[in-house]
């Protein structure tokens, strides 16, 4: 049986220092980020102990790739909720903490926009008069610059990494049709004149199928093999085809549905025949750029297939998968993403534009051609342009995505509360507890390990291996018992 998909997502924010001649990216992010925590909480740095980006899942890498630069001198914090919120490259990121279901997936996820929300209030209290930090939870500049919304899924080691590839490319070229942010106009992928408006941010921006690189030569499937968990026994699948979203819906079925292919391919039960696509690279732009959801797109065996036809392949057989082997690896939620994936292909054969409140495009789209039509404007004009970034505003009084009316599947208490508080059901809870509890006593973090100075030589270490130990059924009677973090390292030292 499929192992439960213990997940996460890795948000890079758009950022812009207002009021300064010279904005320099890297420098307005490390100002929100010590902000904010130096507002709420003492500032616990990341352990980069174990981290091995360039580490292929094939055993080898391309000729010329680059992996990913570790950034050990940018600001860098781990959270009380069990997040991270660090510089990467030019932009603020908040990786939310390990979550054992997609919607808790989505509730940590909702949390990070508002600890970026707080953030940015926190740094204008400390910035000259005249000058602001402002962030956007979206995927592209404007000006040929893509930053990601990446995924994380736990698998099992011995799946094969050439089995999950396979698998899963045709989901990831097609899962935009309700999982796309939205965007006026192309940057990049050939004739983009005459593009007006298309499903996705990233799509443009892709240029392989398969490798190790996340910000040049982007593949749709990346091969880091940096599991962040037992190597022996897990895998874990990074994923970095997909748009930053504010519907929540979007967000549920971008990481619910994908959760629910990789369970099938991990069980070997998904069956590919009619569902290769011949050219994925080619075809992600097109379902992308395509709104009449009727573009045949060429598959490996000769014959045709739209976008939204070969959804409903994978669906039918996630349905069958459903009676056969049951839904436990989404951690609760899988009832709920099957059902949300059959409206959302449903609404997307009968009428796309009922799908504003539920999918970023539709909801954007429907913004942005209200003006135009009002207006009278050409899609070229700047204007919707600028709507677009606004739309993904994250200041209270600018946000339009704010402003319009959208389908919450979280209450706003459970979404301030997971600012502070990690997740009850992953290794984070005792990552989150320890933060609040002995701060003074962590010399570091990372998501597999905590490093404790307790005062003396040599610092200590406390391995967390297991994504779905450290939970708050395994672990609140210690923290009641133990008074202080050497008494706790003790008791888990004797427990093994």
């Amino acid at each position: 049986m499929a192992i439960q998909k213990v997940c996460g997502v890795e948000t890079e924010y758009g950022i812009t220092h207002l009021g300064v001649a010279e904005p320099n990216p890297i420098t307005a992010s490390s100002l929100l980020i010590q902000a904010y925590v130096a507002a709420v909480q003492r500032r616990v740095g990341w352990d980069f102990e174990d981290e091995t980006p360039g580490r292929d899942a094939r055993g080898f890498a391309r000729e010329g790739a680059s992996a990913p630069v570790v950034e050990t001198h940018l600001v860098n914090a781990v959270l009380t909720n069990g997040a991270r919120f660090y510089v990467d490259h030019a932009h603020p990121e908040y990786s939310t903490p390990e979550c054992a279901s997609p919607l808790d997936a989505v509730r940590w996820d909702r949390a990070g926009e508002l600890i970026l929300t707080r953030a940015m209030a926190a740094a204008a209290e400390t910035l000259p008069p005249g000058q602001e930090i402002v962030v956007y939870k979206n995927n592209s500049d404007g000006k040929g610059n893509s930053y990601g919304c990446h995924e994380n899924y736990l698998l099992d080691r011995e799946v094969p990494f050439a089995r999950i590839v396979a698998g899963i490319l045709t989901h990831f070229v097609t899962r935009q049709l309700y999982t796309g942010a939205g965007k006026v106009g192309a940057e990049a992928g050939g004739e983009t004149d005459q593009v007006t408006f298309q499903l996705s941010q990233r799509a443009d921006f892709f240029e392989e199928e398969v490798g190790l690189e996340t910000t040049l030569k982007r593949p749709l499937v990346n091969t880091r093999d940096e599991p962040h968990a037992d190597p022996r026994k897990y895998r874990r699948l990074h994923v970095i085809a997909g748009d930053a979203n504010l519907c929540e819906v979007a967000t549920f079925l971008k990481v619910g549905v994908t959760a629910l292919v990789l369970s099938m391919i991990e069980d070997d039960f998904l069956d590919l025949e009619g569902l290769v696509l011949a050219a994925p690279v080619r075809a992600v732009r097109q379902v992308s750029r395509d709104l009449t959801f009727a573009a045949p797109l060429d598959l490996a065996d000769g014959g045709t297939s739209t976008a939204l036809g070969l959804q409903w392949r994978l669906f039918e057989q996630a349905q069958k998968y459903a009676e056969s082997e049951g839904l436990d690896s989404l951690g609760g939620s899988g009832p709920e993403v099957l059902a949300g994936w059959e409206r959302a292909l449903e609404t997307l054969e009968s009428d796309p534009s009922l799908l504003a409140g539920t999918a970023d495009w539709a909801t954007k789209r429907s913004l942005v051609e209200a003006y135009r039509e009002r207006h009278g404007l050409s899609w070229r004009h700047p204007r919707l342009a600028q709507l677009d970034l606004q739309y993904h505003d994250l200041r209270p009084g600018r946000s339009l995505f704010a402003r319009l009316p959208s389908e919450r599947l979280l209450s706003e208490e459970e979404v301030r509360a997971a600012v502070t508080e990690p997740p009850r059901t992953t290794r984070a809870y005792f990552r989150g507890r320890c933060l609040e509890r002995w701060a003074s006593s962590v010399a570091a973090a990372n998501w597999d390990s905590m490093v404790f100075d307790l005062g003396g030589d040599p610092l200590q270490r406390v391995p967390m291996l297991e994504p779905l130990r450290g939970t708050a059924e395994v672990v609140d009677s210690l923290f009641e018992e133990c008074r202080t973090p050497a008494e706790l390292l003790a008791r888990l030292g004797s427990e093994g």
